[in-house]
């Protein structure tokens, strides 16, 4: 049967705009073809908070404004690994972000896929050592298994330096920062699939086996920037709904996935609400292109810190990280189960399939504002199983691996979305208190990595 949309000539008039208009790959063009990485710290970065900013303005939202924050800056420098034993050999590397100028030579130990219990079975042997790991996650574990707990397991387990292996083949190393605004207490690098392989075959084949590594890495205060934009609502202007996604990338990759078509998601899901539902809006929407995410989602730490004042007035934040890549267009809800069936009814207003599932991890946008109480989503697919990047984080991120169809089909969920959330006068969610948030990270599976460095950051009185 049939369910009635009360928002029918809105949502007619914003889809056959999406549909019809190619703005969002116009934007997305702009971004990574023209401002290549948009990395922390580089002038392509500052350009490109600019050219949201500008396009919100001409979209016709208000308030628009760059709201700039210090951090702890990084610069990449030339990276070298040589096996020194069994035999001589150079292997090409790179950084990774908020990694130390060092020179390190040491034993190498494989950690496997980096599992907490290949980590507990290695015990005492990293200590001293290099330590390997494949950035994949392990099938039986059910859980993604991020970089950062990966790295930070190391650190704890007095690992001298750390090798983080690309899990694809043919796509070079995969970077990824170390830790989050701060630089880190032990170098980290990254080497390809390919020879990856080559150093595990040499110490199943040889046993020991020592490498040299050495980084020339900077670290050093920088400024970036939010960009920030409202649609105000006509009856609650105070309360909103937040739009956002990061817009900075990696130096090594354009970023076209992760995260611009994203950030383009949120740019178009503006236009088509500012066009065609600014009278019709009961509350606020607010975009907000996020900074320095790469790097420790350091703009949307940032954010709430500054905007502690207005969360409680924040109905629901969805995070649109890399949301025009290939999955489908549903909602990931992060432990606020009494908003499931609203967005159920939704899905059925708007005949659209948005499936909705409850998976969360710490490693995006959402998160301070989780950490908060805010109720917030990811868009993705909640069914799809635990999973690598691909060509994310790699120099294949590129443009060309970005489909219109899917830049569409995710701005027109956004934009749905954000328009019955401003507008229901009986949405569910509710700011949680601080003590719930932590039972929450105290007992989900999927937040073990924040526990793993808030232990690192205890031992090292940080």
């Amino acid at each position: 049967m049939a369910c009635e949309n009360p928002y029918l000539q809105i949502d007619r008039l914003m889809v056959g705009d999406i549909y019809t208009a190619r703005e969002v790959m116009d934007n997305l063009i702009v971004l990574c073809d023209e401002l290549g990485s948009r990395f922390a710290g580089t002038p392509e970065e500052r350009k490109a908070a600019e050219f949201i900013a500008e396009t919100f303005k001409r979209y016709g939202l208000n308030d628009v404004r760059l709201e700039p924050y210090t951090y702890a800056g990084w610069s990449r420098g030339a990276a070298t690994l040589e096996v020194v034993e069994p035999m001589p050999k150079s292997l090409p590397c790179i950084s990774l972000p908020y990694c130390p100028a060092a020179e390190v030579t040491a034993e190498l130990v494989s950690v496997g896929y980096g599992s907490p219990a290949e980590f507990e079975k290695l015990g005492d042997q990293m200590h001293g050592r290099v330590v390997m790991a494949n950035s994949a996650s392990p099938h039986h574990l059910g859980r993604w298994v991020h970089r950062k707990e990966k790295f930070e397991r190391a650190v704890l387990g007095g690992a001298s330096a750390f090798i983080f292996v690309s899990e694809s083949p043919g796509v070079g190393p995969e970077t990824g920062s170390l830790q989050n605004d701060k630089p880190a207490p032990i170098p980290g690098i990254s080497v390809c699939y390919e020879d990856g392989l080559f150093l595990k075959r040499l110490i199943e084949r040889n046993g020991r086996v020592v490498l040299r590594l050495r980084t020339t890495d900077v670290n050093e205060p920088r400024t970036s920037w939010n960009v920030v934009a409202d649609l105000p609502g006509s009856e609650h202007p105070e309360q909103m709904v937040i739009l956002g996604c990061h817009y900075d990338g990696h130096d090594i990759s354009q970023g076209a996935v992760d995260p611009a078509s994203g950030m383009v998601v949120v740019m178009e899901a503006a236009r088509v609400l500012a066009a065609h539902a600014r009278d019709a809006l009961k509350r606020t929407v607010r975009f907000i292109g996020f900074g320095t995410e790469e790097i420790g989602l350091i703009g949307s730490y940032r954010y709430v810190d500054a905007h502690e004042d207005e969360l409680d007035n924040v109905r629901f934040v969805l995070n649109l990280d890399a949301a025009g890549g290939g999955s489908r267009k549903g909602l990931m809800l992060h432990h606020c189960s009494e908003v499931e069936e609203f967005f159920k009814q939704a899905a059925k207003e708007m005949a659209a399939e948005m499936p909705l599932g409850h998976k969360m991890h710490p490693y995006s946008d959402h998160y301070p504002f989780f950490v908060k109480g805010v109720p917030c989503a990811s868009m993705g697919d909640p069914d799809s199983p635990p999973k690598g990047r691909g060509f994310g984080h790699t120099a294949y991120d590129t443009l060309d691996k970005v489909e219109l169809a899917k830049l569409r089909e995710a701005s027109a969920v956004a934009a749905r979305v954000a328009l019955r959330v401003a507008n229901a006068d009986d949405f569910p969610a509710r700011r949680r208190q601080a003590e719930e948030v932590e039972q929450i990270i105290a007992t989900d599976p999927d937040l073990e990595g924040v526990r793993v460095a808030r232990e690192l950051a205890q031992r090292r009185g940080v």
